[in-house]
């Protein structure tokens, strides 16, 4: 194999010239030679010169994606993407569309341990819990069901999180993804085997977890390193005709960032969980509500068209759940309305971006009720 110039001018002429770039065709080369008289046929030739140009495109992209982080160039002027195909899918996320999985060069694979294979929806369920998972230095557990988390929670260990944020929506959590952020133990792989779920992740298991999962043997047990959720980098989703592309949402809030703006201020047991609500409405889709005690999840209401609607829907969820929880809104309340809802439920503090125009009256019927509220600043927004 010679440099990328030598490499496309091979493959430029792959009419005369079989140019390999890859150690995996070598006994398809042979087969050819064999079958063709010491020849290789048009075809043969043009499926390699193909891959060619795609592993000099590859290494271009990569000095390209190089010098723009050299320059510190977020968005340059041609943005370059070189991933690798890994596993070509049954199916996308319904049986009549296509899928593969493509993984980006630099990112470390997880291991799958046992399981069936993993579908379109069970890739994209996974990296959704794991992410969120990431979030907590304490031991946490989230379980998503189709992109929304519907039950997390930190605590002293895996077992007492997976209880806790199985509480939080049982029906929802069947057939779900599940991830927690620390080695995976008997005791709650135990606990994790009781219910049907499609996929556990976790950083590794211990030895005398394996067998107990290992009776569920369509459950796919991946192994992969919990991911960073301050590191930053791009999303990236295609529009009918090109790409929209942003940063990944690092943004985290501290308690200094916290602006009381009620009367009564939150007790120090409403500011922890004020702030783990506001961690997990962050990956729930806009409009999303969520209401937590005692670190964990107790309703959450995700992506309705209207901020009222997830309020109710996250407050049916938490039921009698809901009396001495906190709330937290992706985003501003636009009336008092979805507030009051939080309210009726039983939330005692409200956790918020603020910046509406009507934050006087959100305020208002805050300090009417007589609970705490605090705005952040920064909004989740998540579509």
């Amino acid at each position: 194999i010679g440099g990328p110039a030598l490499i496309r001018g091979a493959a430029k002429n792959y009419q005369d010239v079989a140019v390999v770039t890859d150690p995996g065709d070598y006994a398809k080369l042979l087969a050819e030679l064999r079958n063709h008289d010491g020849a290789t046929s048009l075809a043969f030739r043009r499926d390699l010169a193909a891959k060619a140009y795609a592993v000099t495109a590859a290494y271009d992209a990569a000095i390209a994606s190089w010098f723009a982080a050299q320059a510190g160039d977020t968005f340059p002027p041609i943005l370059n993407i070189s991933a690798r195909l890994a596993q070509k899918l049954r199916y996308g996320e319904n049986p009549h569309q296509q899928a593969a999985f493509y993984r980006d060069a630099s990112a470390t694979a997880a291991r799958q341990l046992q399981g069936k294979e993993l579908s379109y929806n069970n890739l994209a369920d996974t990296d959704a819990a794991y992410v969120l998972a990431a979030e907590f230095g304490e031991p946490a557990v989230a379980i998503v069901k189709h992109a929304n988390p519907c039950g997390v929670a930190v605590a002293a260990n895996l077992t007492e999180a997976w209880g806790r944020a199985l509480a939080c929506d049982p029906v929802s959590a069947y057939g779900g993804i599940v991830a927690l952020n620390r080695v995976l133990d008997a005791a709650t792989a135990e606990a994790i085997s009781k219910i049907f779920v499609e996929a556990v992740i976790a950083p590794a298991i211990a030895p005398d977890a394996v067998p107990i999962l290992a009776r569920k043997q369509a459950l796919r047990l991946l192994l992969a390193p919990v991911p960073d959720a301050a590191t930053p980098g791009l999303s990236l989703r295609s529009l009918a005709g090109g790409y929209l592309v942003q940063t990944h949402d690092t943004g985290r809030v501290k308690e200094s960032d916290l602006r009381i703006v009620t009367q009564r201020a939150p007790t120090r047991a409403e500011i922890a969980d004020l702030l783990f609500a506001f961690t997990v409405v962050k990956h729930v889709k806009s409009n999303a509500i969520v209401y937590a005690k005692g670190g964990a999840t107790v309703g959450i209401g995700p992506g309705q068209p209207n901020r009222v609607d997830s309020a109710r829907i996250g407050a049916e969820r938490a039921g009698e759940r809901a009396k001495g929880a906190v709330v937290a809104s992706d985003a501003y309340f636009p009336f008092a309305d979805g507030l009051e809802v939080a309210i009726a439920a039983g939330a005692t503090a409200a956790i918020q971006p603020g910046g509406s125009i009507r934050d006087n009256e959100v305020i208002a019927a805050a300090d009417k009720a007589g609970i705490a509220m605090v705005f952040t600043g920064i909004r989740h927004f998540r579509h």
